[in-house]
């Protein structure tokens, strides 16, 4: 077996020379890339890529599919620290557990649990992650700083509510003023990059909603809140405005190219028709729907219709393989069964979903998210030498279905080796997560959080009493 730690240890001009290369077209033969300075500096033919660099190195590994990265368009780093604690809860578990939880962090636990969601993004095949925004009080540098130090790329939101729902609420003035500092930040950062956000609709002002996403389209960065992903929600909406939370932001003007909506699982027709003619882009998270028990997105109808979405965890599990998974199981039982549809995209759709179209609905399309000239060198080696790819008759559905975090062998981001088999390269991950179990139940403990049912643990204890 390949040593990648050893292979990789040169930064140096390298082609790469895959059994199988995952372009726009599918997954290839006998196609290479030459990696020179964190990007891809050409993809062709692998003898055409060698004649035409001769001076660069060249590494096979035939029985390595690379693939572009996968990017979840919608996850919460601060939330690592309680993810389990959510399991069977009713709707709206922001308010309850979610707000106090996040609120009640320090700068060094907003880090820990920053660096533990980090290293389980890229375990599970993730190379970016877009972060919807913490709502602990001022933490942001923390949480950017976690990421950096494990090599995830990130797209960070620095949230701007002025009506609630954070942890501190500063007035209109200084929201503003942190929103410019954030941008100003992040401006040159390799791996990191500014998002504005609004949690959801509700706790800001229209002002502030039609600003802060204006801010975001003049800046160039993506404008996130959370929408019509509850029925309690829309109803609040309706009772407020007379318009459910989706048709609010296109009355106030905050819709746009720029904006990213998480969840949309109750739209209406007109609302998909808003979507499509404002250029809104939508985070579909498909695990979300099944765990917190929401409608599932009509992504299918979405993709038809022309409305640009990615593929999301809301936190749930970082496992991009799985993500894809849902994604299609989702939309068959949902849609599918109903209607006769076999297919349901295919296997490639929710490749595209994971990879290229998740980049372009995150605002980093001319980043990352595909294997091509000129993009940054975000990675995947799935080793295909397993019994779920044997024998293999189309590797797309199969990546699909049957792919897992543990096939993957390697983890690059910027072009440099991150992870092989699911353990980072350069820094102790164990160490960080003996860390992490001393210090999380007593600030889980100190959080004023409200669960409705007991955790299944303490059900089984009291049968057994």
């Amino acid at each position: 077996m390949t040593d990648l730690r050893q292979t990789f240890a040169r930064t140096d001009e390298t082609i790469v020379a895959p059994g199988r290369l995952l372009l726009d077209g599918g997954p290839q033969r006998d196609m290479a890339v030459l990696l020179r300075a964190g990007r891809f500096a050409d993809v062709g033919q692998a003898a055409a890529l060698c004649a035409r660099h001769p001076q660069a190195r060249l590494v096979e590994l035939p029985d390595h599919l690379m693939m572009p990265g996968f990017i979840d368009t919608h996850t919460h780093l601060t939330q690592s620290l309680g993810k389990s604690l959510v399991f069977g809860e009713p709707s709206e578990i922001f308010r309850r557990i979610w707000v106090p939880l996040e609120g009640s962090l320090d700068e060094h636990m907003v880090y820990l649990s920053s660096k533990l969601a980090a290293l389980e993004c890229l375990r599970g095949g993730f190379t970016t992650a877009i972060d919807a925004g913490t709502r602990s009080a001022g933490h942001i540098g923390k949480l950017a700083l976690a990421s950096r130090e494990v090599g995830l790329r990130l797209v960070v939101a620095q949230i701007c509510n002025d009506l609630g729902g954070a942890a501190v609420v500063p007035d209109r003035g200084q929201i503003l003023r942190n929103a410019q500092a954030h941008l100003a930040a992040c401006q040159g950062d390799p791996l990191i990059h500014a998002s504005l956000a609004i949690s959801i609709p509700e706790v800001a002002s229209d002002e502030m909603l039609r600003e802060v996403s204006a801010m975001a389209a003049e800046a160039g960065v993506t404008f996130q809140t959370h929408v019509n992903e509850h029925l309690v929600a829309v109803e609040r909406s309706l009772v407020a405005h007379g318009r459910r939370p989706l048709e609010h932001l296109a009355h106030v003007g905050a819709l746009g190219p720029q904006t990213l909506i998480a969840h949309s699982t109750l739209v209406t027709p007109s609302e998909l028709n808003l979507l499509r003619d404002t250029g809104t882009a939508v985070a579909y998270n498909p695990v979300a729907s099944v765990w917190k028990g929401n409608a599932v997105a009509p992504a299918l109808q979405m993709q038809a219709l022309g409305i640009r979405f990615g593929l999301g965890t809301d936190g749930t599990r970082a496992d991009g393989f799985r993500l894809m998974d849902a994604a299609e199981s989702m939309q068959r039982v949902a849609y599918g069964l109903a209607s006769g549809d076999s297919s349901c995209g295919g296997g490639w759709l929710w490749l595209d979903a994971a990879t290229r179209m998740a980049a372009d609905a995150g605002g980093l399309a001319g980043v990352t998210g595909r294997i091509a000239k000129g993009l940054a060198a975000d990675f995947l080696l799935v080793d295909l030498d397993r019994p779920e790819f044997t024998p293999s008759h189309d590797l797309s559905w199969e990546l699909v279905r049957y792919g897992n975090r543990d096939q993957i062998d390697a983890v690059f981001t910027n072009g440099r080796l991150r992870m092989v088999q699911g353990w980072p390269v350069d820094w102790d991950a164990r160490a960080l997560m003996e860390e992490i179990r001393d210090l999380a139940a007593p600030a889980i403990a100190a959080a004023p959080i409200q669960r409705i049912h007991p955790t299944a643990d303490s059900l089984i204890d009291m049968r057994l009493a």
